[in-house]
């Protein structure tokens, strides 16, 4: 079966769900957003921050597995991803199955301000004493997972959202699919 898919992964505040969004409306009615984080709140009947707070990361994870597995039954789908979905592997299988991997970077002074605006009820990481610290170990952390799940890696430093969304397109099976639209 052809990818048709998306998979938006990258840290918090990359522009995922921003972008995935206005990705899924440039591609028209074929095409629909969908978010894991979203799957997640209606697997658990709670919210994110509700799920760390009650039962713990290691419960989140497990509804992450869950959520990836249903996108992965999807078709013709934009999927922003959690930050995190990178961290098992089992999350990345099952994303590839259907979907091209579209790893979204950002510059961490650009996710500070974002995450700051956001609020700290819905960003866990934004709970610790000192955010730039945190988000800067994350980050560390967790590249070299954003890099080997990729099949693109595009940067949305300081990029108009209509720039990223071509890019995405140029540079994914999409392409193909617009010019079929044609």
């Amino acid at each position: 079966m052809p990818k048709n898919s998306i998979a938006l992964i990258g840290f918090m505040c990359t522009g995922k769900s921003t972008v995935g969004r206005a990705l899924a409306k440039t591609l028209g009615i074929e095409y629909r957003f969908v978010e894991t984080d979203e799957i997640i709140e209606d697997l658990a009947n709670k919210s994110i921050p509700d799920i760390f707070s009650e039962e713990g990361e290691l419960k989140f994870r497990e509804y992450e597995i869950e959520a990836c597995k249903q996108v992965s039954t999807y078709n013709k789908v934009v999927i922003s991803c959690g930050g995190g979905v990178v961290l098992n592997k089992i999350n990345i299988d099952y994303l590839k199955r259907n979907s091209s991997i579209v790893l979204l970077e950002t510059m961490p002074e650009i996710i500070y301000e974002r995450a700051m605006k956001d609020g700290k009820e819905t960003r866990p990481v934004i709970n610790k004493e000192n955010v730039r610290e945190e988000i800067n170990k994350k980050l560390q952390f967790r590249e070299p997972f954003y890099k080997a799940a990729a099949d693109v890696v595009i940067n949305t430093s300081n990029k108009p959202i209509k720039l990223i969304v071509n890019e995405i397109i140029s540079k994914t099976n999409l392409r193909d699919f617009i010019k079929k639209l044609d």
